[in-house]
């Protein structure tokens, strides 16, 4: 079945259709129908335009091709699996939940709320332009080429892997479980608080109070810019390149530096004996 250079505007339009080719078509009109292509599986979209709530739901097996959804396009995909979104664009709200197997690349974002409890992630080159929450509970998943401005990434994400990525973010991988970040920029405050098994490699890191009441945080070869009252009561494994304004009240563990400007230990809280601090410059 194809479909091509059509206007859908009612509701449920292509309802449960099955090895479909759907191209140059527009789902927008003052029928303001809603769940276009629901309960479908092995469709094609290319080169559409979505101005409509719910297109895609309960999709198994979809690949989605320079195609617009606009911020009246929410919730564009919920509950749906074996997904492919290439060279597309996605500024509704919500626009991916409940999705497993899904292979995102070329895409500029602009969606709050964006991608929350999907399995199974693959992501290249996206440029998030702006979000809240986005990645929240997302469970494995690997990453490469991500630029995202928001706030509140990736909160109770698990088995993530990010690489060569730039994040302009606030309170990022709060509660995450075995995330590893490669060679990337992370901006923001408040970054890793309650993570277990976080591990940075050769990542640059700037912003106020990160990496509290952690478990087994482990930074090897990243910088830090900004970065006061650091690792307070967590167990960590960090070797950083440069200086590290201040670190406070850290539970346990090693800390290499170039320098370290100040350094607290408040013996009402911590014990500083299970604590090796060791600045480079100072030996």
């Amino acid at each position: 079945m194809k479909y091509s250079d059509m206007v859908f505007d009612e509701e449920r339009a292509l309802y449960g259709i099955h090895g479909a080719l759907i191209e140059r078509c527009r789902f927008d009109g003052p029928a303001d129908g809603e769940s276009a292509i629901k309960e479908a599986s092995d469709v094609e979209v290319r080169n559409s335009f979505f101005n409509l709530r719910y297109p895609f739901w309960h999709v198994d097996g979809a690949k989605i091709f320079s195609c617009e959804m606009t911020e009246k396009c929410r919730a564009a995909l919920w509950y749906d699996k074996n997904i492919l979104i290439e060279s597309c664009t996605m500024d509704g709200i919500k626009a991916l939940r409940e999705c497993e197997n899904v292979v995102l690349k070329n895409t500029r974002v602009c969606s709050p709320e964006f991608v929350w409890k999907c399995r199974d992630m693959i992501l290249e080159n996206v440029v998030i332009e702006e979000s809240e929450y986005p990645f929240f509970e997302v469970t494995r998943a690997k990453i490469d080429g991500l630029k995202m401005k928001g706030k509140y990434s990736f909160q109770y994400g698990s088995d993530i892997e990010i690489c060569n990525s730039e994040f302009d973010t606030k309170d990022a991988f709060w509660h995450t479980k075995n995330v590893t970040v490669k060679n990337s920029t992370i901006r923001g405050e408040y970054l890793g608080w309650y993570s277990e098994n976080l591990t940075l490699i050769g990542c640059h890191i700037s912003g106020t109070q990160p990496f509290c009441y952690c478990k087994n945080l482990v930074l090897k070869d990243c910088t830090m810019d900004g970065c006061d009252l650091s690792f307070e009561k967590s167990s960590v494994d960090v070797d950083v390149n440069g200086k590290i304004d201040s670190v406070k009240n850290v539970e346990s563990g090693k800390i290499v530096a170039d320098e370290i400007g100040l350094v607290i230990a408040d013996s009402n809280f911590v014990d500083s004996a299970k604590t090796e601090i060791i600045t480079r410059k100072g030996n």
